[in-house]
């Protein structure tokens, strides 16, 4: 390797130590209690280095959203090969439940922190949202393609989809607060013998197969 190379991965090295860092504190202290001094403490260097890379803590903030979203968009895309597209949307809801589960950090800067958007609303103005668009394409594309093979067809593509999203937005949310095995252990005669999220994620299925 040589000194450009080597000099390349500090900097990639650095940056990653300082998203880990940011993404820890500010899960753990909460965004408005986390400053750059903060994450500097964390990783042993001046702010100043960080400011070589991020402009502020909101900057930060929206480079964790984009590499939490990297994450999911990238295996959605492997469920381009599921031709059947029925079979593509109940792999694409197992694919999300795994990533919230797997990814409990991510997702709830994701999808529950406010912080991000915030940036988007504030930053994006007038330009595409690309990550969050290439997520909810692939699940709208997902839609229409099932409403061809007969599928959701009273339904708009656009509005069903968001339905979609907000149900399994909604499980697991309530998976990853603790509220849903609170229910379980409070309802066991109604869920004995199995995990009531897949429960629920059956029952999910089930409904959307009558719609056809």
């Amino acid at each position: 390797m040589g000194i450009k190379e080597r000099k390349e991965k500090h900097k990639e090295d650095l940056r990653q130590r300082i998203l880990d860092a940011a993404k820890e504190l500010f899960l753990k202290d909460g965004y408005d209690a986390t400053s750059i001094r903060k994450i500097a403490e964390k990783i042993e260097f001046s702010p100043t280095t960080i400011y070589l890379y991020y402009k502020d803590k909101a900057d930060i903030m929206y480079a964790l959203h984009q590499e939490g979203f990297k994450l999911l968009s990238g295996q959605f895309l492997v469920l381009q090969h599921v031709h059947e597209p029925f079979e593509r949307l109940k792999a694409m809801g197992r694919v999300y439940m795994n990533f919230a589960l797997n990814n409990p950090d991510f997702y709830e800067l994701m999808f529950i922190m406010k912080e991000p958007i915030e940036f988007v609303k504030a930053h994006c103005q007038g330009e595409e949202w690309e990550e969050g668009e290439q997520a909810f394409s692939s699940l709208t594309m997902t839609v229409e393609h099932c409403k061809a093979a007969g599928y959701f067809t009273k339904f708009d593509t656009t509005t069903f989809a968001l339905n979609i999203w907000s149900l399994m937005h909604g499980l697991c949310g309530l998976k990853l607060q603790g509220h849903l095995d609170h229910m379980a252990s409070t309802k066991v005669e109604l869920f004995e013998g199995g995990d009531l999220m897949e429960v629920t994620f059956a029952g999910f299925v089930k409904m959307l197969e009558g719609l056809k």
